[in-house]
């Protein structure tokens, strides 16, 4: 079975809802005060087509470069996981902007780390998934990213 969970996909395969997804995304953006309601009908699709899908599509820009990428993580509070965590970042060579932990909650906290991707950054898909396959790791998702 195949554990691939990020594609890169020409656009020309992705279905048409999901660019326009992005498109609003990008609307919402640049439009200070527009409702999701305005953006979604001015681009025709459903808000419940944008809501279904708004965390799961980003663009992808070929120079990431500089940019920061900001991922909520679920993890159990044992000594030394989120340090591990923190290593990998490190090895990617990847530089920690911010990082907000949560008070752990039946053994499990909620962390908020936000990275900045440098030239000298390795694959950041690569390191998403290390991060996500860790034994302590729960849940990864990717909330955000500029």
């Amino acid at each position: 079975m195949d554990n691939t969970k990020y594609y890169v996909v020409k656009k020309k395969a992705v279905p048409e809802v999901l660019i326009k997804v992005v498109e609003t995304k990008r609307l919402l953006a640049t439009r200070r005060g527009m409702t999701i309601q305005e953006a979604t009908e001015e681009i025709g699709i459903s808000r419940s087509s944008f809501y279904k899908y708004k965390d799961d599509i980003f663009p992808f820009h070929e120079n990431e470069k500089g940019r920061t990428v900001t991922m909520v993580i679920q993890l159990d509070d044992t000594p030394g996981v989120m340090a591990e965590l923190l290593n990998a970042v490190a090895r990617y060579q990847a530089n920690i902007l911010t990082i907000h932990q949560s008070i752990p909650i039946n053994g499990v906290a909620t962390l908020t780390l936000s990275v900045e991707v440098l030239q000298t950054t390795k694959n950041l898909s690569e390191m998403v998934e290390e991060i996500e396959q860790h034994s302590g790791v729960h849940y990864l998702k990717i909330v955000g990213r500029e």
